[in-house]
């Protein structure tokens, strides 16, 4: 703070008054000019004042003050905290000016109160049981004066109503509702009062035209007040909220206890403090606020990763991240293979999520890479495949699937020239099924959808061929629809690239999963909860993967059975030494397949699609007496399964959601604040979860070494 200083204006001996709205103004007395320095204590202030004033007695007196663009609620300086507070508060202002108030008894009224004008801020009753409570201002408890009054419309009438509830501290409930009439009664049972408000015969005014009986319930006892909702706490708090960012729940319902009289719950303030925050700051303002902080902290403690965070107009942005534990098992461990999806985070209906996913050894999903943007547009999605390939370290040939929207055709080629670019099959099968006629049955539907899956798995163009003429024969328009779209995109008969075996991608679910169901997360703790997530799927992988004995994954392993089950009805008829070439064979299937060992390949396709022998290679090796595991794709090796999550992904310590108009760089952190802040309608059906993600650790037996399970529960046979 240095020896910043602000000019401050002494007001003495004037009164308050308090207009309808609940801003209070202050007549009379006189003023006084001082200054207030930074590095001033509460002693050095209260010495100065009385200097200025004649080295008038303090004691006696109070200090306050109204924050910046806040006339409604007077804010105490009786410490060095609070002196501090007011200068930085006050620190972009001109002048502020500060009330010296004396005190009475237990309450605190302007100096000159003597004169008969209304100089009590606040009156302190007596309720029933001995208690003391503030009262409301007087300007609520005559909110509603009785038949005849005139109102702007309903909603004016209701707020007005709300007020004098909440004065009066009753209930309410509505009996009708609607844009020309309102009726109202006191929810006590016994309690008679009612209230019948509708347009004026003009239908230019909205007129209370019926007050029938009055209170004779006992809600004065009410320690809790139902009407104070979130939405009231909200603008009640909201400019304070603006001028104090760090304005703590447990100082709001303080104050609204001193201020009004209302005991609240602390979860009551916290809701308030989040809708409050949502109508001060949009989501995107916030993001573009905190994202280059959360990017700074992941290149410092994942080094490696590549994050970068972009800003645009009317507060857009774009904000990439790939950690370097996901591209080091991107490189060594997974299938050169990347699909790409945008997924939509409910409730979370500000941004989306594009994803760069490959897939491990076992058939998993694997991200590398993710984007928060407003939109799935081809501006988009070309800037963030162009951070894709700045964050790759090897350039290689790649195999990208995805719906083919937003001109990723075009991009994909653009960027990445030495690529195959493929159909994510799911989301062709759902655009297949929109050209089926409308006529047909669901019985032919279901036939059309499985001839078209079964011409996606073909490997061989006669098959494939075979498939389409089955649709062509029930619809000329729908073979010719497919034959446009391009088979090489979509057909193993055609299909240029290494998709393995491999159509479609499950990441959306994964994501989603991982999601609270019942919380809107700000970005920066959505993007902290998918790392929370991965790190624990890496370590979970991980140690799985230790116990693995085989050369190959168990999935690789099962499907090499699959295949070998199918070998006893083949013949390996002849080895074909007349090509000039031992290692060319042609085993008869009811066809004859010739199977090539030198470069992997059968006429059948199916070992060049999968990576993984078929069962006429398998016949081969046994007739050669060689080892079919030497001749399947690295990927499916549980070495390289055990490389894809080598690294780890490190914690960022202290991430906790920012509040809206903190500046991270300056605070050296994010001050912590509630996330709730959409919530859903009815009671929930089980507990939520809790939105911070704890890392555990496998559970792992102590008897065998296995994971899963503990001493207890192990069912694994005890050998001598």
């Amino acid at each position: 703070m240095g020896s910043r200083q602000i000019v401050a204006v002494l007001q003495l001996g004037g009164v308050f008054t308090t207009d309808d709205d609940g801003g209070m103004t202050y007549s009379g007395g006189e003023a006084h000019a001082m200054h207030v320095k930074s590095g001033w204590t509460f002693k050095a202030f209260k010495n100065e004042i009385s200097s200025t004033l004649n080295n008038l007695k303090l004691d006696s007196y109070a200090f306050k003050y109204f924050l910046p663009r806040n006339n409604k609620t007077l804010i105490s300086i009786s410490n060095d905290k609070d002196l501090k507070r007011m200068v930085e508060f006050h620190a972009e202002s001109e002048t502020t000016y500060i009330y010296v108030i004396k005190k009475v008894e237990n309450r605190v009224k302007s100096s000159v109160a003597d004169s008969g004008a209304p100089a009590d801020l606040a009156v302190i009753a007596t309720t029933p049981d001995g208690s003391k409570r503030q009262k409301i201002c007087a300007s609520w408890e005559n909110a509603i004066t009785g038949a005849g009054q005139v109102f702007e419309g309903p909603k004016e009438f209701r707020d007005a109503l709300h007020k004098y509830a909440i004065a009066r501290r009753f209930h309410y409930r509505f009996i009708k509702n609607d844009s020309t009439r309102v009726t109202v009664e006191c929810t006590d049972e016994g309690c008679p009062w009612r209230i019948h408000a509708s347009k004026s015969p003009s239908k230019k005014e909205f007129m209370i035209k019926k007050v029938v009986g009055s209170h004779t319930c006992a809600s004065e006892t009410v320690n809790s007040h139902r009407l104070a909702s979130q939405k009231w706490v909200a603008s009640v708090i909201k400019e304070k909220l603006r001028d104090s960012p760090n304005y703590r729940p447990r100082d709001i319902a303080n104050d609204l206890q001193r201020e009004y009289g209302l005991c609240l719950k602390y979860s009551q303030a916290w809701r308030g403090k989040l809708i409050a925050r949502k109508e001060l700051y949009s989501p995107h303002e916030e993001a573009c606020n905190h994202l280059p902080w959360f990017r700074d902290r992941i290149l410092a403690t994942n080094p490696g990763s590549l994050a970068t965070v972009v800003t645009l107009e009317d507060s857009k942005f774009r904000f990439f991240v790939a950690f370097h534990a996901s591209l080091h098992g991107f490189e060594h461990g997974c299938r050169p293979l990347i699909f790409l999806d945008v997924i939509s985070v409910k409730p979370n209906k500000h941004w989306k999520l594009l994803a760069a996913t490959s897939v491990d050894g076992e058939g998993d999903v694997f991200p590398v890479a993710f984007s928060v943007v407003d939109d799935e547009c081809q501006e988009n999605w070309h800037w963030f495949l162009e951070q894709l390939k700045a964050s790759l370290p090897v350039p290689r040939e790649i195999t990208f699937i995805s719906n083919g929207k937003s001109d990723l055709w075009d991009d994909v080629s653009l960027i990445f020239p030495d690529s195959y670019h493929g159909y994510n099959i799911n989301s062709f099968i759902e655009e297949f099924k929109t050209q089926l006629d409308d006529g047909w049955s669901e019985e032919v539907k279901d036939t059309m959808v499985e001839h078209l899956k079964e011409a996606v798995y073909s490997c061989t163009v006669d098959e494939f061929n075979h498939y389409i003429e089955l649709i062509k024969a029930e619809s000329d328009k729908l073979a010719e629809w497919l034959m446009e779209t391009k088979p090489e995109r979509w057909s193993d008969a055609f299909f240029k690239g290494s998709r393995l075996g491999q159509y479609t991608s499950n990441i959306s679910e994964t994501i989603v999963d991982w999601m609270p169901s019942r919380y809107e997360l700000p970005v920066v703790q959505l993007l902290d909860t998918i790392r929370c997530n991965l790190m624990e799927m890496i370590y979970t992988r991980r140690e799985s993967s230790n116990a693995w004995s085989e050369v190959l994954t168990p999935s690789a392993n099962q499907k090499i059975q699959e295949e070998m089950s199918k070998v006893l009805s083949l013949s390996v008829v002849c080895s074909t030494e007349n090509h000039g070439n031992n290692n060319v064979f042609e085993v008869c299937d009811g066809s004859v397949y010739i199977v090539n060992i030198d470069t992997w390949e059968c006429t059948c396709r199916k070992w060049h699609v999968s990576g993984i022998p078929c069962s006429h290679a398998l016949a081969v090796f046994e007739r050669t007496e060689q080892n079919p595991l030497d001749y399947c794709a690295k990927y499916f090796t549980t070495e390289c399964y055990r490389m894809t999550y080598a690294m780890s992904i490190n914690p960022i310590p202290d991430v906790m959601v920012p509040s809206a108009s903190t500046d991270p760089s300056q605070s050296g952190g994010l001050v912590p604040c509630p996330i709730l802040t959409r919530r859903q309608v009815g009671r929930p059906k089980e507990k939520p979860a809790d939105p911070r993600i704890a890392i555990k650790r496998a559970v792992r037996c102590s008897r065998c070494k296995g994971y899963g399970h503990n001493k207890a529960t192990c069912k694994v046979p005890i050998t001598a």
